[in-house]
């Protein structure tokens, strides 16, 4: 389901050219129209990731200020949420820090939803811990082995003689699913004494109390927590904006718009947005990583 707007970004004079083009097109799901003139109205609905929230919101105000009779609102909830809303017919965008689940696609498809995957940004997963825990890095290995409760204590890990406090996101998060599958293992479970918190936000705030936990967040979260977490190398790579990019930080993951078939009318002036050096700079300035 990989989708090939990547070709877009940088485009300004193709994408300039794409939103004339839609002059007196409609849109089915949203009412949203365009004119000649290059005007558009309408309305745009996104729900999921509480990953993608903040950096939703920024690209909806942004772009609502560019045109100001589109009305587009943005909620949080998780990326299962989101993604459930899509199925439903609720919401024209569904954001998502992981990809759809097969099973997923299918429940789309039996009720005549036809799923569309856009990479929008790219994102690290962080794991952090107190400053002043002396662990700076981990491997994967370890960091399965911590996650599955296989080990307990950080002096296993070349810390301290003190307990690790497990922190997780909650189940209906992308965020929990990708880290789920990439560190804890297919097919292996969560060590039973791990704590679900429900946001980025949330996990900070515990680290940061906590001189025996140890959580992971966004990239951007962490950046924007400072000095307040320390941040783990894990397989000896940093979590940078250049490591992500590249792919070298094991932890790279794309982030997600999913619509119901190819976007129309508005729905396709605002993806296309999101994906010009316009969008992908919000996207920079929310800490994230711009593909283009």
């Amino acid at each position: 389901m990989r989708d090939r707007r990547w070709s877009a970004i940088g485009l300004s004079a193709a994408l300039a050219m794409a939103l004339v083009g839609l002059g007196g097109c409609s849109d089915s799901t949203t009412g949203g129209t365009t004119d000649p003139g290059g005007g558009l109205s309408g309305s745009v609905t996104v729900e999921g990731s509480d990953t993608m929230v903040n950096l939703g919101q920024a690209w909806a105000e942004a772009f609502s200020e560019e045109h100001p009779n589109v009305m587009v609102s943005v909620k949080g909830g998780g990326s299962g949420n989101g993604i459930a809303a899509l199925i439903n017919g609720t919401i024209d965008f569904a954001n998502a820090s992981r990809e759809m689940k097969s099973e997923e696609i299918q429940l789309a498809e039996s009720k005549g939803i036809k799923p569309i995957e856009t990479a929008v940004a790219l994102d690290g997963i962080t794991v952090v811990v107190n400053p002043s825990n002396g662990v700076s890095g981990l491997t994967l290995d370890q960091l399965g082995k911590i996650y599955r409760g296989e080990v307990a204590n950080w002096k296993d890990v070349g810390g301290a003689d003190k307990g690790i406090v497990l922190l997780g996101r909650d189940t209906s998060s992308g965020t929990y699913e990708y880290f789920k599958e990439e560190v804890v293992g297919k097919g292996a479970e969560h060590s039973k004494s791990m704590r679900n918190l429900p946001s980025n936000q949330a996990i900070t705030e515990e680290v940061k109390g906590n001189d025996g936990a140890i959580g992971y967040i966004g990239i951007g979260y962490a950046e924007k927590a400072g000095a307040a977490v320390k941040l783990l190398s894990v397989d000896g790579v940093e979590p940078t904006a250049e490591s992500v990019l590249s792919g070298e930080y094991p932890l790279s993951r794309e982030l997600h718009m999913y619509s119901n078939g190819e976007p129309e009318g508005v729905l396709k002036a605002y993806i296309d947005w999101i994906l010009s050096p316009a969008g992908q700079a919000i996207a920079e300035e929310q800490g994230f990583v711009n593909r283009g």
